[in-house]
This record gives C-alpha cells, structure tokens and sequence, in this order.
C-alpha cells in the first residue's frame, strides 16, 4: 500500500531504482575502534513525471534489500510532492522490522532522493524548496586515519589547510600512548592558524579521555569527538564538564532516531551535537535534529557525505559546519556530477541546477 491517498493533480512516484557499490578504500584505514578496506553507497533513484530523483547512503548493502522488499511498495504510488508522509509512512512500515540501524539509513535513502525529486519536479534547486537561511556552508576535512604514517598524515591534514580549509579532524585512540605524538605531527604540518579537532570513535575509558584531553590542550585541539563511546551519556557528560577550557565535546554521528539526540541533550552531553543526513532517516529527519538543536541553543554539525548533506545544512537552523571526509568526497566525486568543490573553507550549492543538482554519472 502507497503512502498516502493520491488526489487529483499530484504526481505519483512511479518507480524506485537502486544501485549499490562497493569503493575500495586508497590504503588501509582505520580508526580507535575499527578496520575497513572499503565503502558500500547504496543509491536511491526515484522516478515520477519526468523527473528523476537521487539519493542514497553509505551502509550495507542490507540497506538496498531492505528497501526492495518493504519501502518500495509503500513509496510507489504515492504522491511524490508529499515528502514527510511518505517518510511517515516508511517509518509505520519497519515498526517491526526495526527502524533503527539499517532501517533509518533504507529510510535516509529514500528520504534524500524523494525530496530531490520533489525539487526537480518543482525545477527548484533543493536548498530553495527547503527555505535555505544561508549560502554556503562551512566544512572541516576529516581523515587523519590512525593506520597512517606520519608523512601520510602531514601530507593529508596540511593539503587541506593549503587549500583554505581552516579546521580539519584526524582519527586518534587506536594507540593512546602515541597520540600527542601524531598530533604534534599534525599541528606542526597545518600551522598555528588552522583549528585541529580530534575524534576516538569511542575508543577510550574516561579517565583515558581526560588524561589524553590535558596532553592535547597544547597543541590547541579544540574538538574531541567521541572520546568515550556515545551510548556512555554520563561518560560523555564527565569528559564534557572535565575537558579543559576550550576544548569542545562532540557526539551524535550514531544518531538514527530523533530519540537518540534527545537522549544525549537531556544528558548535557555535548558542546556540538552531531547528525548524519544518511543515518537519521534523510532529510527530513536531520531537519527536525536541527530544529531539536536550535530549542536547545546549541548548534549542529553535519557527519560525513559532503554532497548529500549540502543543501539540507543550507536550511538548517543553529548550524556550525559539515564533515569533508575524505573517502566520501573521493566516492562522490568518482559517482556522480555536478559534486560541489571546496572555496574558501565552504562549500556552495549550484543555484542554477535543479534538486541536489548531482546526476549519476553514465559509467555508474
């Protein structure tokens, strides 16, 4: 059954098209927690009228399973202009199933490419349909992979740097002993002049946190992400209170549910919530973390899929700056065209395209 009743004059959503591809990795890369030689993008075509939408994740390929055999049948036939009930209507759909996990990512896919849709058949660009409050969005590059050399890593921290981007993340926790080592490495490659942000993916105890908070204050690391696993709320909250002056808290990447941000504001958690458009069940899902974010006066980062997350952070409220990661930025820019390239440490959606303004390329 469709998601909605569809009434005179509305544009049915007339199929649903998938792609999955599986992106080696440019070396072996790692983080405090995991190993991975690869990436899996599961895209989402949506066709109606004479438009077709794209969107997609980065998650298993369980993701594009999960779609065939249960959102697809509720999003064909629907009205492709009514966006938030079909998002209702998936979300009734997996109550069973299991929203969460890769559930909200099926969902995420789906989401981004019904709201491309919409904007195509509106000839809008996407960023306009969503009622934009800025331009341009600011990013950080992130990678700095813990199974990098120090070469590799001065190499890759102070490309970015080089090319006006003025605050970049690199991966820590793997071996804590050496972590003020390789962040030294890194402040000495960037310069006194670009902000430096850590990130343990969870991998350390919180007095591991703490210890490793007061060596890095010297190197003027002013953001730790996850420095202890985001399910531990009063560990996030202690490291929060602890950390030196200056230096930022950072979770929320992990988020699928609106539930799940709430849990970690209630909790005082973070200075910086985080919310990833491809995990949180799309679009419309990170805008209503966004709006969560600005009732809490606290401001919203963007985790990872530069492209995707582009003209949803020019409408968000309460929006600090989005995730240039770095194997996402090579997988976007090897799939698709009309990808944004950085200027000026922000990135700026095409006004002149309709939707995301991004097209499979033919070769995909």
């Amino acid at each position: 059954m469709s998601a909605t009743a569809v009434s005179a004059g509305a544009v049915p959503v007339r199929e649903l098209r998938l792609h999955q591809r599986t992106i080696p990795t440019d070396g072996p890369e790692s983080d405090g927690t995991a190993e991975w030689e690869s990436t899996t993008i599961v895209i989402v075509e949506a066709h109606a009228g004479d438009a077709v939408g794209l969107g997609y994740t980065y998650g298993d390929a369980a993701c594009a399973t999960l779609i065939e055999s249960m959102l697809a049948e509720v999003v064909t036939g629907a009205d492709a202009m009514a966006v938030t009930a079909a998002w209702e209507a998936m979300g009734r759909a997996l109550r069973n199933a299991g929203r969460p996990g890769i559930g909200s990512m099926a969902i995420a896919a789906v989401d981004t490419a019904l709201w491309d849709l919409k904007a195509r058949l509106l000839d809008l660009p996407l960023a306009t349909l969503l009622d934009a409050c800025r331009d341009e969005v600011p990013i950080y590059g992130s990678g700095g992979f813990t199974s990098y050399s120090d070469d590799r890593l001065a190499e890759q921290l102070a490309g970015w740097a080089g090319q006006g981007i003025p605050r970049v993340k690199m991966k820590i926790g793997r071996e804590p002993g050496r972590d003020p080592h390789r962040v030294a490495v890194a402040r000495d490659a960037i310069g006194p002049q670009t902000a430096l942000f850590v990130d343990a993916n969870g991998a350390l105890s919180r007095k591991q946190a703490l210890g490793l908070a007061e060596e890095l204050v010297a190197q003027d690391v002013t953001w730790f992400e996850e420095p202890v696993s985001a399910d531990d709320l009063p560990g996030l909250r202690l490291v929060r209170d602890r950390a030196p002056a200056g230096m930022e808290i950072a979770a929320g990447e992990y988020g699928y549910l609106l539930r799940d941000f709430q849990h970690l504001l209630d909790a005082g958690a973070v200075d910086c919530l985080q919310a990833d458009v491809s995990r949180c069940q799309g679009i419309t899902g990170f805008l209503r973390v966004a709006a969560l974010c600005q009732a809490r006066s606290l401001e919203l980062s963007a985790h990872c899929a530069p492209a995707l997350h582009l003209h949803a952070c020019c409408a968000a409220p309460a929006f600090r700056h989005l995730e240039y990661f770095h194997d996402h930025v090579r997988i976007e820019r090897m799939l698709f065209q009309g990808v944004a390239e950085p200027a000026g440490g922000v990135l700026r959606p095409d006004l002149s395209r309709p939707g995301n303004g991004l097209e499979l390329k033919e070769a995909v």
